[in-house]
């Protein structure tokens, strides 16, 4: 497997999929540059701490959610696209978006996510 699409699958499942704060820990230094930048539509994280206690805060937000990856990572150079899906375990998913991320030296330094739509309810 390419490193890129390796770095992209353990950012969603090992990083931010990851309940167990030492495990996440271990993937955290791992997969990210110590001076890591996260952006999502809420607010821009600075440092591997600062997406730590992000992470934490989402999963603490969502108990019994997990992420499932939806295809497969797109990649050219050191850019990467994985789109995911957010939910109940064994139930449809509440949120769904792309983590786009740039992999400078081996490792995740900026990350993007982009949160899809809400898709409106079907009317009959």
């Amino acid at each position: 497997m390419d490193h890129n699409v390796a770095l992209a699958h353990k950012n969603l499942l090992g990083v931010f999929g990851e309940r167990d704060r030492d495990v996440r820990a271990a993937a955290i230094r791992e997969v990210y540059a110590e001076d890591v930048t996260f952006a999502d539509p809420e607010e821009v994280t600075v440092g591997r701490d600062d997406l730590d206690r992000k992470v934490q805060r989402l999963l603490d937000e969502a108990p019994g959610f997990v992420f499932t990856p939806v295809g497969e990572v797109r990649s050219v150079q050191n850019l990467t696209l994985l789109s995911w899906q957010l939910g109940p375990a064994g139930e449809p998913p509440v949120v769904s978006g792309t983590d786009i991320a740039i992999v400078e030296d081996g490792r995740i330094k900026h990350l993007y996510t982009m949160l899809d739509a809400p898709s409106a309810p079907a009317t009959a």
